[in-house]
């Protein structure tokens, strides 16, 4: 993209590009251009899957950022004359761009598509060895080519998965035939006889050899329910997050907490305006929610139903559409702007900007009986915000709280500022898209 605009300063006659690279500040205005562009097309989600699915969809995007960049262009005019682009340089520069970018990523998907890859063989064929499989036929960018099944009971395999090689006692002369780089182990019942002998034999011969629950979690970003044991969690050196990056969050989540607060305080008094204004009843709304360990505490919202919301049902999730929520409050909640007065929580400590969502007292005794190690994301503090969030959608089904509860698990164990600065963007771009809020 740089070297777009870079070009065109060559192919502008009345511009020496020599001088006016790097004596009229171009680099600089290059580098703007170039990171509002990249910008844009992470917002445009270009860089959520390198598979192009839709040429002119592909198209149309990178129009949509180039758009930008020239409204971007339009803005310095008024405020920073002195780091617009020369106009001629810009048409060109754009037009260059247009043409190269969505070639170089047609090209470059058809080039990791195509690209040499482990061939991946699954021995036993339980959901969460079906569910990689049939996502690495979705995502041929992670280099997993699946050659298919090893299973005793054929019945089992979903249509659209892979083709069976064979039994599971078959495994040396498949993988003699077929040379696969890594066996993944998914038997339904543990009660099936694992060729123990056979895979140690294989791994010790260069073959790598996991559970697929193991790379069910590098490929999804969560944690598998299905047929996790106490016994995996007791004796994982590397589940809990470290006291120190624990510390770490606290300090880093007060201090933006704080600033953000100061920032963002007069647009949270005419929000609270606003909310009294437009039905009756107090701008805050208060809730009991379970935090840390298990210990209650007062969350802080705008309100955004109804101030009799829930006197006839008692305490309900929301649902889509949910006729509680107000007018203002549904706008409120498609911005997640209700959840700005929760700033006040991660002062007092009850809360960071990033971990699992809180829930209601009531709620987390009936998941916690229904829903095994529902009870464990509570040992770290609840967020604003979290990776089961900007993963999966707003959801009022036990289904949904299982999902949730995979992606606070992963979170919980690979907790990092890393993590949580991209979770904290990637939340950001959420709320400018006004997605999945309910």
């Amino acid at each position: 993209m740089a070297g777009s605009y870079a070009a065109a300063s060559y192919l502008v006659s009345d511009i020496d590009p020599v001088v006016w690279l790097l004596y009229e500040d171009g680099l600089l205005r290059i580098a703007i251009l170039t990171a509002c562009i990249l910008l844009g097309l992470y917002f445009q989600d270009l860089y959520s899957s390198l598979r192009v699915r839709s040429r002119f969809f592909l198209l149309q995007q990178v129009s949509l950022v180039l758009g930008a960049g020239f409204l971007l262009e339009a803005t310095l005019s008024y405020a920073y004359p002195l780091l617009v682009m020369p106009r001629w340089i810009m048409m060109i520069g754009s037009f260059i761009c247009l043409a190269l970018l969505p070639l170089w990523r047609i090209l470059y998907s058809l080039a990791v598509q195509h690209a040499a890859t482990e061939l991946v063989l699954f021995l036993g064929s339980n959901t969460v060895a079906q569910e990689i499989a049939l996502e690495l036929k979705e995502r041929p960018e992670l280099g997993l080519t699946c050659l298919g099944f090893l299973t005793d009971d054929p019945a089992e395999i979903k249509p659209g998965a892979e083709e069976i090689l064979g039994p599971i006692s078959s495994l040396k002369q498949i993988v003699k035939l077929h040379k696969p780089d890594r066996i993944v182990v998914g038997l339904t019942d543990r009660r099936q006889r694992m060729p123990v002998y056979e895979l140690l034999d294989l791994n010790f011969a260069g073959i790598l050899v996991e559970e697929a629950s193991t790379l069910f979690e590098v490929i999804f970003g969560r944690i598998s329910m299905f047929q996790l044991r106490p016994s995996q969690l007791i004796y994982s050196r590397e589940l809990g997050p470290r006291p120190l990056t624990v510390k770490l969050q606290s300090v880093y989540s007060f201090t933006i907490a704080t600033a953000g607060l100061a920032v963002l305080s007069p647009a949270m008094f005419i929000i609270a305006i606003l909310v009294r204004l437009s039905s009756p009843g107090p701008a805050l709304y208060r809730q009991t929610r379970v935090g840390r360990n298990g210990v209650p505490f007062t969350l802080y919202k705008f309100r955004s139903m109804r101030r009799d919301a829930e006197a006839a049902s008692g305490p309900v999730w929301a649902s889509h559409n949910d006729p509680r929520v107000t007018r203002f409050g549904r706008w409120l909640r498609r911005m997640r702007l209700d959840e700005l007065p929760q700033l006040i929580n991660v002062i007092r400590g009850e809360m960071s900007l990033v971990g699992p969502r809180p829930e209601r007292p009531e709620f987390v005794a009936e998941l916690t009986e229904r829903i095994p190690f529902y009870r464990q994301r509570h040992f770290i503090k609840p967020g604003i915000t979290g990776w089961a969030q900007i993963n999966h959608r707003y959801g009022d089904t036990i289904e949904d709280t299982i999902t949730k509860l995979e992606y606070d698990l992963y979170y919980i164990k690979n907790l990092s500022p890393a993590l949580d600065f991209f979770i904290i963007a990637h939340t950001i771009k959420v709320m400018l898209l006004t997605r999945g809020a309910q």
